[in-house]
């Protein structure tokens, strides 16, 4: 293994939004794993979090018990996404859109937006973003644009080619796992799933080697406090 291939010390984390509660096969989770066993093989650390199996209540708040709920898990997921290199929102298809628990998972990623990092920026600042797709109907460029466009608004850095899916014929069909799918051969997929594996990595190597993303017009505490790093609003009479 070269240098530049050996990406020891990344830890990435992908989050399932099935539908199905383990141990139910998940055909998204199918498609995941080619990416994590890839991150493995070149020393990544991997986890994966099917948010199904985990009481997360709904809602944009940091810890949602603070708000009426009873239970709620994500304060102590969230710990996994702060202590990730790479974080990978995967899931399925439904009504050409991304599930009910991708969406969650996304509202409760904004839900920590506003805390920040130990540099003063915002909390998913140095951090790298990517998605996977799985389904047998249209829709993998939509879910993606949503996901990617989500991460990207609240901090995370988005690589090239951050995205992978697979879909079967439209309508009523295979899913990924299925016997004789396709899927598991796809060359496209496969394709798509390698480059956007080593991208994430490469991007998150960049990154941690250089501290994060540079601490200079982006603190926002120090906009705040007035210091607008150089901005001037022309004045219109």
């Amino acid at each position: 293994m070269n240098s530049q291939s050996d990406f020891t010390g990344l830890h990435a984390l992908f989050f399932n939004g099935t539908l199905k509660r383990s141990p139910e096969v998940s055909h998204t989770e199918g498609l995941l794993e080619a990416s994590a066993s890839l991150m493995q093989q070149l020393g990544a650390t991997t986890e994966i979090i099917r948010t199904i199996d985990h009481d997360i209540a709904t809602g944009v708040q940091p810890d949602m018990r603070e708000h009426g709920w009873d239970n709620d898990e994500w304060p102590e997921i969230f710990k996994k996404v702060e202590a990730a290199d790479i974080v990978v929102v995967c899931g399925p298809i439904w009504l050409g859109d991304n599930s009910s628990q991708t969406k969650k998972l996304i509202e409760r990623i904004y839900a920590n937006s506003a805390e920040t990092n130990s540099k003063g920026q915002y909390a998913y600042y140095g951090k790298v973003g990517g998605c996977i797709i799985t389904g047998n109907e249209d829709g993998v460029k939509h879910c993606a644009m949503n996901i990617l466009y989500s991460l990207q608004h609240v901090g995370f850095t988005i690589p090239p080619q951050a995205d992978a899916g697979w879909i079967g014929p439209v309508g009523p069909g295979p899913s990924y796992l299925d016997k004789g799918s396709g899927g598991p051969e796809s060359d496209f997929t496969n394709k798509n799933v390698t480059f956007m594996t080593y991208n994430l990595l490469h991007t998150a190597k960049m990154l941690t080697s250089q501290g994060g993303v540079p601490a200079e017009g982006n603190i926002p505490q120090k906009w705040q406090s007035g210091d607008h790093f150089g901005f001037h609003n022309p004045e219109y009479r």
